[in-house]
This record gives structure tokens, C-alpha cells and sequence, in this order.
């Protein structure tokens, strides 16, 4: 038996805006497919994010994207209709083969969606299925704050991909209106509204319900700084009679807080109100996940390569208006996003965002605590990571610190691919430093995995460490002594001699 189609709309963008039935289909499908321009930018699949679940076959369907012209015969037209074609039958195989296939479509899948050309090519040979979405007009006329149409009036929906003259026509015509995709002649397209005497009550909406949400009247708009997934809004004469086109919403707030190095016993209560206060929580995926629920709160989970590209994301939805929380573990100014979040403020140009720091516990001192106080004396605390800086400059860092007789708190000691690290570091110590000397071992302090050990300098390997691990090297004046059950206890005095 064949496998059935269905073209599931997924709303304008916000994950909250997924219908019922759409998230019902998504979580329960064996192919997921969707459209895209490039790898990993659909949009459609960002909304579906929260109902995706693992063990899914994901069909990325990627557009053979050109900005000019094209050298395929036929041009660019006969290339976009061979792509359908094949991705259509990449669905076809899938189907044939008796699964099911959900078919993301971002907004409703009849409006100006991809899905049709699937849903032409398929239907003859399989069932479709069609699932309706919010739409963006529906999204738009909502963030603009303003009903589109009353009593008897009536709406069209424009696409901004036709002639300026043939838009102002239209729009002569029209009582509301709504203009989707707008093309890269914007300034023909506000020359258009304009002619048709409609430009004082057009709004403009960029990206409707997406986290950079902007509203604005389209006549303040900057041509050149108009995306594709944009859309102008025009209400009908009741409306427009007594409504205000809105303002640029002024720059919200970007606030970085530490969640601290585990489960919520170390989440500080000023970090738990910054936490429920904010509109929109961005982060490592693995952090945002410790950050306790907020009903209508916005979560971007994105993997631990990327603090560059989260703190400018963060950044732009500060500046659209939003509360932003960056989450860090331990405190967000110790090897954290602190310090991504104000260099990309500098170098991208938010300057005008405003961002405030909330301090948590570090891993040190997590660690440190479960031994007793191997830090109660001076100590510096390094990174053993060579991703951001040479190794020659750890070596040279570490050599200094152990020459000072520093109690040495040690970052990022191993990974997977960094099986050396460890050992350099123990023989750099080592020159300044006794075999016997204690080093405390901390791995995943606060959780259910957590194991705290003390072994000598001389005996550490790469065995001991990877990046769960924190490693507190003691120096000359640091002991250990032991509780009556024979529990070890590592401090370091407050005088030195």
C-alpha cells in the first residue's frame, strides 16, 4: 500500500502557532521533509522544532538558488521546474514505499507555499492530505495590531513579485489588501501603494511572530533592509479611519546569567527572576533545558560551536524589543557567553542594546566545595582549551602560574578529539611542583553523575579528565587532611610560609 502525503502547515513562525492536528502529524510521522535555500535555514522546520522527535527521516528539498542570471538552458524558470520535479519524486520513493510523508509548509499550504508544486506533481498517484496553518496574513494583520477588514468590506492578498504598475491597479481596486513576498524592488512596491493613494495607511511587518518581529509604517521603511519574508499591511477604510500606524518598537534587553554548574540548588534566586521575567531564553541546548518553564516564553536551543552567531541572534531580538536571557552554566563571565555577548555588541554594531550580567556559581568553586577549600589561599583559574588561543600561550601561562606556587583551577582539560592536554599540563606543573602534589578531580558536580576524587600530580592522566571535568591543581602549601569515616579534605591556608 501506498503511503499518504500530507501537506501540514506549520503557521507563521512561532512553534506556539502549530495547530493541534499539525503537531500531532509531525511527532507521529516516519519522513519529515520541507523546503529550503540553504542547508539547515528552513524556516518551516524551526516551527516544527518542539514536535520533531528522534529516529525521524528528515528530506532537506533544497532550492537551486541564484541571484542573476543562470547558465541552465532554459533559464532559471526550466531550472526551478526541474527541481520540483525531483524533489517530488524524492517523495514519490518514500510514499511508493507504503510511508507516510509530512510535508512542512510554512504559514497555510495553499498560500504562496512550495507545497503545491508537490501536491500538483503527487496527487494522481498518491493521497494527499492538505492540513491548513495561520497564515502570514492572518500573522501580519496580528502584529500590526489592527483588523483587516469589517461589516462588508472585502481583502486581497497581492504578491509583491508583480509589476509596480500592474500592484497599483490592484490596490486601486482593493478595499484591505495584504502584500506578501515582497520582491527586491521595494521601492517600486512603495511607489505602487503610493499611487494608489494607500501609502499613509500601510504597515510594514517583517517575519510576523518570528522572535525579530518589526513593525513599522512602510513609508519610514529602508528599501534596502527589507527581507524576502516580509509583508505590507493595509486595512480597510474602517479601520484605517481610526487606526494609528504603529511605531518602531524601542530596543529591549539582553541579560546573561549563570545557571551555575548544575541541577536548580545552585540557581540564584536573582538569576530565577531574571530567568521568569524573560520573553525569549537563548542558549547551548543542554543548558536551556535546566532553565525552569515559563508559560509564553520562547526557548532557541542551538549546539555549543556557535556563541558568536547566539550572542547576535540574542542581540537582534533585543533591538526588535524583546527581553532576552543568554543562559551560561556556572557564571557567564568565567570562559562563557558574557564576553561573546559584549565582543559581538562591539564588532556587529549594538551598541544601542543594552546588556546586564547576572553573576553564578562557578564550577571551581562547586568543585572546591565538595573537598573542602583548596581555593582558600591565591589561585588563578585556566583554560586548557587551544580552540581561541594558541597552546603555546597555555604552556606559557601555566609555566608562570606554577612558578608563583598558585593554587591552579583548570578549564576544558579534555575532549575527545584533545587527549594531550592533560599530560602537557601535569609535566609543565611538574617542573615547579612535588610528584605528591594533591589534585582534586571533579566531574559533573551536582548531578547524578558526579564523582569528586584526589590523586597526585605525578600520577594525573588523560585519563582523568574530558569536559565534564574540572581539575583544582593544589600548590606547595596545600594539604589533605581526613575525616573519621577517612573521607579526604583539601584546603590551603590563608597564610603562607
Amino acid at each position: 500500500m501506498s503511503g499518504t502525503l500530507y501537506g501540514v502547515g506549520v503557521g507563521p513562525g512561532d512553534p506556539e502557532l502549530v495547530t493541534v492536528k499539525a503537531a500531532r502529524l509531525i511527532t507521529a510521522a516516519e519522513i519529515v521533509a520541507y523546503h529550503g535555500a540553504r542547508p539547515g535555514s528552513s524556516l518551516a522546520r524551526a516551527a516544527a522544532v518542539p514536535y520533531l522527535r528522534p529516529g525521524q527521516t528528515e528530506v532537506e528539498l533544497l532550492y537551486p538558488m541564484t541571484r542573476g542570471e543562470t547558465d541552465y538552458p532554459g533559464g532559471y524558470s526550466a531550472l526551478l521546474e526541474e527541481f520540483y520535479t525531483s524533489a517530488a519524486q524524492r517523495l514519490a520513493d518514500h510514499l511508493a514505499a507504503g510511508r507516510d510523508v509530512v510535508l512542512l509548509a510554512e504559514g497555510d499550504p495553499t498560500l504562496f507555499s512550495s507545497f503545491m508544486h508537490m501536491h500538483r506533481r503527487l496527487r494522481d498517484r498518491f493521497t494527499c492530505v492538505i492540513v491548513p496553518g495561520v497564515t502570514s496574513v492572518a500573522a501580519a494583520a496580528a502584529a500590526a495590531g489592527t483588523p483587516l477588514v469589517e461589516a462588508g468590506e472585502a481583502l486581497t492578498v497581492l504578491s509583491g513579485m508583480m509589476p509596480p504598475h500592474e500592484l497599483t491597479a490592484r490596490l486601486r481596486g482593493s478595499e484591505a489588501a495584504v502584500v506578501l513576498k515582497l520582491s527586491r524592488d521595494v521601492a517600486g512596491i512603495r511607489d505602487a501603494v503610493e499611487a494608489a493613494g494607500r501609502l499613509d495607511d500601510a504597515v510594514y511587518v517583517r517575519r510576523a511572530s518570528h522572535p525579530d518581529q518589526l513593525v513599522a509604517p512602510f513609508r519610514d521603511v529602508d528599501p534596502d533592509a527589507v527581507p524576502y519574508m516580509s509583508a505590507v499591511v493595509i486595512p480597510g477604510p474602517i479601520a484605517a479611519s481610526r487606526e494609528t500606524p504603529p511605531r518602531l518598537k524601542a530596543a529591549g534587553e539582553v541579560v546573561v546569567i549563570g545557571l551555575g554548574p548544575a541541577g536548580p540548588q545552585w540557581l540564584t534566586p536573582e538569576a530565577r527572576e531574571e530567568l521568569a521575567a524573560a520573553e525569549h531564553v537563548v542558549g547551548y541546548e543542554t543548558y536551556v533545558a535546566r532553565v525552569p518553564f515559563a508559560a509564553g516564553q520562547q526557548r532557541h536551543a542551538s549546539d555549543n560551536r556557535v556563541e558568536a552567531e547566539r550572542a547576535e541572534f540574542a542581540l537582534s531580538l533585543a533591538r526588535g524589543g524583546a527581553r532576552v536571557a543568554v543562559v551560561s552554566s556556572g557564571d557567564p563571565g568565567v570562559f562563557a557567553m558574557a564576553s561573546a555577548v559584549l565582543e559581538v555588541r562591539e564588532t556587529a554594531g549594538y551598541d544601542d542594546v543594552p546588556v546586564r550580567v547576572v553573576p553564578g556559581l562557578t564550577a571551581a568553586q562547586a568543585v572546591a566545595s565538595r573537598v573542602g577549600a583548596p581555593l582558600g589561599h591565591d589561585f588563578c583559574v585556566l583554560s586548557l582549551s587551544d580552540q581561541l588561543k594558541p597552546w603555546e600561550i597555555v604552556a606559557k601561562r601555566l609555566d608562570a602560574a606554577g612558578a608563583a606556587d598558585l593554587v591552579v583551577a583548570l578549564y576544558n582539560p579534555g575532549s575527545r578529539t584533545r587527549r594531550t592536554a592533560i599530560v602537557d599540563a601535569r609535566d609543565v606543573l611538574l617542573r615547579h611542583r612535588k610528584p605528591d602534589t594533591p589534585v582534586i578531580v571533579g566531574r559533573a558536580v551536582g548531578s547524578p553523575e558526579e564523582k569528586v576524587t584526589i590523586v597526585a600530580l605525578g600520577d594525573l592522566t588523560a585519563d582523568d579528565a574530558d569536559m565534564r571535568t574540572l581539575l583544582i591543581v593544589g600548590s606547595s602549601q596545600t594539604r589533605i587532611s581526613y575525616d573519621a569515616d577517612g573521607t579526604p579534605r583539601a584546603f590551603t591556608p590563608r597564610t603562607y610560609s
